[in-house]
């Protein structure tokens, strides 16, 4: 009656075992699993008592237990377990067998140095913990008893024989060759007890360091034969496999000798992980220099490492650590490697949390890496989250970040609102483009302007587009006028076949005998362009209505402004940070040139009010050009020789500070 009533353990077990995941580990059968409630990803190795000997139960009840009591980064973690009277059911973190990592990554091109120096780290360290801390023998090490996680990350596991070093007999446990007798081949030669306690366990490090490189080890004398083995781990490797077993080293100093320079272990892949496990201890000098460093150095790394490991840290090194911009770089080189939906659940909250910060080199960090996560912002996001906290760039005093803000805008228009594109942030161009001191920032105001067109509204363009190109063809700063006539050959079919006769053709002609050569280059082929454009409907008047399609069109969805590559922000994009870096004089454009005339500044917005100056004759502007090129030169002639003066009498102040101490210490000499 009793037994009615009984409950099956396995039933109310926590974990479910997904079919046809089988893979055989030994005595144990290797299945992938899931906990029932969150989902969470495990491996579960299961032994039924009715298909093992008895010496098998024996074993498979001694891993079993000390799986439980054991804990080490490098040992397989135990999470769950259940015994019942007919199986062993072991949930461990998700892990698949080293011979399967080794075979698929051979498919995929095979594993990497870097990878398999610190996989071999790790054991080698596990090792090294059970040997001399713990004052266990493994006793079954090989490629069979090491595990890899989602990460990389090598584990050892394989615990069925495992004994205290100075067991008696009641503790000792069948060998592994006397339940598997093919495993004789990686028994080390010499008798039982003859060497240092570690002997059998270096020597099966040994079998296992050649199966890595060179496949499954045929016969016990193939060591010999060094295969595939690099060079700078044979002569370790050789200590491992060596005849007298009192020479092997303990595990710490096999693994201190490939650390030393030149050695296996002294890689750049290996002292990251291994700061990345002390970075708690860290101070933030030596975390901000890991982060510069690991950007490099990540290009070389394995994928599912940056995704699994350091992904983890730089997010946490961000939200607890204050490490700031310098996580930016290495951020956004991991983030290629995520799909879209994690992408959004990791990273895109990072980013519009950043976005709010007022660390000056983590917003221009920001500013600069948008087009890596760009795409992965929804619009809700943009207008309401990031857009309010991007426009202070614009009114920020340091001339590289309102550049970099203006860039930005190339990427966030096509996700803007109606509020924020056609209202927002044309009153923030409308003033950069006024009253901006730097030319080249003023430039790249215009260009962005042409570039984001598309995206404006019918209405806005009209109010905007001519107004502001014609304004930018005014500007004393060469570049600028150029980018107006490009704006206004790039934008030609939003303007109508009387707006093209009567305000672009008149503000391109006075451009014709402009001071510099590109410009008026740039201006003639523009106007032949209007020109041929006016002629056509000219001779065909019912091809009005298809040359004036675009003209009160709707703005266009993302993507529509691909045509808009004939002049690209990235050479003014050079040009503006040289002359910001150097000063306007450096390019020869004077301090005066490289402000906006009253003429051009007197607007605070883009409106129809701009119009250019009519009735100048060309011999006159090109009189006043040079008389002004000409006074610009004398006066930074004139500023140069009186800093020279200056910096000469500083020094000799300085030299006169100098003399008596310098004649003091001799005579106390």
């Amino acid at each position: 009656m009793w037994s009615f009533f009984a409950r099956d353990p396995v039933k109310d077990f926590n974990y479910d075992i997904l079919p046809d995941t089988q893979e055989t580990s030994g005595i144990w059968t290797l299945h992938r699993g899931k906990r029932k409630t969150g989902g969470e990803p495990v491996s579960v190795f299961v032994y039924e008592m009715s298909a093992g000997t008895e010496e098998q139960t024996q074993l498979a009840k001694a891993a079993f237990k000390r799986m439980k009591t054991l804990r080490h980064p490098n040992i397989l973690a135990y999470v769950d377990g259940l015994e019942t009277e007919k199986s062993l059911y072991l949930v461990t973190e998700q892990v698949t067998p080293l011979a399967t990592h080794l075979k698929a990554q051979s498919e995929r091109g095979g594993s990497g140095e870097l990878e398999v120096s610190w996989g071999l780290h790790q054991i080698v360290k596990a090792l090294s913990f059970l040997v001399n801390d713990g004052h266990l023998l493994h006793n079954n090490l090989g490629i069979w008893a090491v595990f890899v996680d989602r990460a990389g990350e090598w584990k050892l596991g394989g615990l069925d024989h495992m004994t205290p070093e100075n067991g008696d007999a009641s503790t000792l446990l069948p060998s592994a060759k006397d339940v598997h007798p093919d495993m004789d081949k990686y028994e080390p030669p010499e008798s039982p007890n003859s060497g240092e306690k570690w002997a059998g366990d270096v020597w099966r490090l040994g079998c296992l360091i050649w199966e890595v490189f060179n496949g499954p080890l045929p016969r016990a004398s193939s060591l010999r034969s060094l295969g595939k083995i690099p060079k700078s781990l044979v002569p370790h490797y050789c200590e491992l496999v060596g005849a007298n077993a009192r020479a092997r080293p303990n595990p710490a100093r096999f693994l201190q000798n490939c650390k030393a320079p030149g050695g296996f272990l002294s890689n750049s892949f290996v002292e990251s992980n291994l700061f990345l496990e002390e970075i708690q201890i860290k101070d933030p000098a030596e975390k901000q220099q890991f982060f510069q460093d690991l950007s490099e150095n990540l290009d070389s790394f394995p994928e599912d490492f940056c995704k699994h490991k350091v992904l983890p840290q730089l997010l946490t090194a961000f939200e607890f650590g204050n490490a700031g911009a310098v996580v930016l770089t290495p951020l956004f080189k991991v983030g290629k490697f995520l799909c879209a939906e994690e992408y959004q659940q990791k990273i895109i909250p990072v980013i519009v949390k950043m976005f709010s910060s007022t660390d000056r080199a983590m917003r221009i960090r920001l500013l600069q890496q948008m087009e890596h996560f760009i795409q992965y912002l929804n619009e809700a996001a943009v207008n309401s989250q990031i857009f309010p906290h991007v426009v202070h760039g614009f009114t920020d005093t340091n001339p590289a970040i309102r550049e970099q803000t203006v860039k930005s805008m190339l990427l966030l228009a096509p996700k803007l609102n109606e509020s924020n594109l056609n209202q927002e942030l044309m009153r923030h161009f409308a003033r950069l483009q006024a009253r901006d001191e730097q030319g080249p920032i003023r430039c790249n105001t215009t260009v962005c302007l042409g570039k984001i067109a598309p995206y404006l509204n019918a209405g806005t363009r009209q109010r905007v587009l001519i107004s502001a190109f014609s304004r930018a063809t005014k500007d004393p700063f060469p570049a600028s006028r150029a980018a107006g006539v490009l704006g206004f050959a790039a934008t030609h079919n939003y303007y109508s076949v009387m707006e093209s006769a009567a305000r672009v053709l008149p503000t391109l002609s006075t451009l014709t005998v402009d001071p510099d050569k590109s410009v008026r280059d740039q201006a003639f082929k523009a106007i032949k362009s209007f020109l041929t454009k006016l002629e056509t409907v000219s001779e065909d008047p019912s091809k009005l209505v298809e040359i004036e399609k675009d003209v009160m069109s709707s703005a266009q969805p993302a993507g529509a402004a691909a045509s808009w590559a004939g002049w690209a922000v990235t050479g003014v994009s050079s040009l503006t940070s040289k002359l910001i870096r150097t000063g306007p004089a450096a390019e020869g454009v004077g301090p005066a040139e490289n402000r906006p005339s009253g003429a051009g500044a007197g607007t605070g917005s883009f409106g129809a009010g701009s119009q250019v100056t009519q009735g100048v004759p060309v011999g006159e502007q090109l009189k006043t050009a040079k008389l002004r090129a000409r006074e610009q030169a004398e006066l930074a002639k004139k500023k140069r020789e009186e800093r020279r003066k200056e910096l000469e009498a500083k020094r000799a102040e300085r030299k006169a500070a100098k003399g008596p101490l310098k004649l003091g210490a001799r005579k106390l000499d």
